[in-house]
This record gives C-alpha cells, sequence and structure tokens, in this order.
C-alpha cells in the first residue's frame, strides 16, 4: 500500500539531493515520476528543482490553487509523485496527497522544512506532520556542531532577524541552519 512521506529538516540538509536521488531511482529501473516544486522558490528559475550540489532538473511548479487530483487524473504508468518545497503546499493539497497515495496506491513524497525563521509551522508542513504515514527528519549541523533543527534569518551583517513575512525566499545568505541554542542565544 502506498504512503504519503514528508522528509523534513532545517536549511541545507540535503532534501532537494534527496529527492533527485529518489527520482533518479524509479527512472533508473524504468518507472515515471512526477516532481513539483513551489512557484514562489525561484532561487535557481521557475520550476527546477536543484540540490546546493549542483545537480538539477526541471520539475512542475505548484502554487496555491494546483489541484493535484486534476493534474494526476487517470494518468497510468506513473510510480511515484515527488515533491520538494513541501511547506509551501496548503492543507488541501496535503489531503489530496494523502487521498492520492491511499486511494491510488501512489506514494507521495514530500520534502521540506519544518518550520520558518521565528520557529512557528508553516501550514503544509503542519497538515504533512499531521497526516503522513511516515515521517524522517534528515540531519545537518549547526555551525557550533549541534545538530540544526531550526532555520534563522539574518540580515546583511549576519545578524538574526526576528520579524518579517513568513514567506522571504533565499538561500545561504539570508538564512542559516541552526540548533535551537544557537537560535535563542543569537
Amino acid at each position: 500500500m502506498a504512503k504519503l512521506f514528508f522528509r523534513y529538516a532545517a536549511m541545507n540538509a540535503g532534501k532537494s539531493t534527496a529527492l533527485l536521488q529518489v527520482a533518479h531511482n524509479y527512472e533508473e529501473r524504468g518507472h515515471s515520476v512526477r516532481i513539483f516544486t513551489a512557484q514562489v522558490d525561484d532561487r535557481y528559475g521557475h520550476g527546477v528543482v536543484t540540490s546546493r550540489l549542483g545537480p538539477q532538473r526541471h520539475a512542475e511548479v505548484f502554487d496555491a490553487t494546483t489541484d493535484f487530483q486534476a493534474l494526476l487524473g487517470e494518468q497510468p504508468g506513473i510510480a511515484c509523485i515527488l515533491v520538494d518545497e513541501a511547506q509551501f503546499l496548503t492543507k488541501a493539497q496535503v489531503w489530496a496527497l494523502h487521498e492520492i497515495a491511499h486511494l491510488r496506491n501512489l506514494p507521495a513524497i514530500c520534502y521540506g522544512l519544518r518550520t520558518d525563521f521565528q520557529g512557528e509551522l508553516f501550514p503544509g508542513s503542519a497538515t504533512l506532520l499531521a497526516l503522513a504515514d511516515e515521517m524522517d527528519e534528515m540531519k545537518t549541523i549547526c555551525d557550533c556542531g549541534r545538530k540544526a533543527t531550526m532555520n534563522m534569518r539574518v540580515d546583511a551583517n549576519n545578524r538574526k532577524i526576528t520579524e518579517g513575512a513568513q514567506v522571504e525566499i533565499g538561500g545561504n545568505a539570508r538564512y542559516r541552519a541552526v540548533c535551537g541554542r544557537c537560535f535563542r542565544q543569537s
């Protein structure tokens, strides 16, 4: 039976790299996958899943209006759905992916952040934490060497930012993956 998976971590833990590897594994064995990434994430261009290690590939984009049920229709031959930047899914979209996994026997593997720069859950992540059949925390480390579990937004002088919109797209120049202690002490 297929499942809804949530693989989450702080930034720079290799989520996109892992997604690209899963896609490769399916395709190397002759299976087709559908890959989605958030329209709002334009760091490497629209519709591109990119690993900081270099590998990238084109993907379909989703936004708050995307209907996964309609997009997937009754398309035969799809072995797996892969979603990058899953924190940007809506509650309804996570429910739809859950239904696709359970009623269509099509695994949906979602990769994303658990929390924002203020330590608050993203709506998509909150629903994934509630509905996912399997959850895996991917690990990365803080500058101090401890496990990083938080995403800290920083300014141009590398000082912590504590206020602002929940969504602000950025990479290493805007965010640091930190442990809870460093998050609190900054």
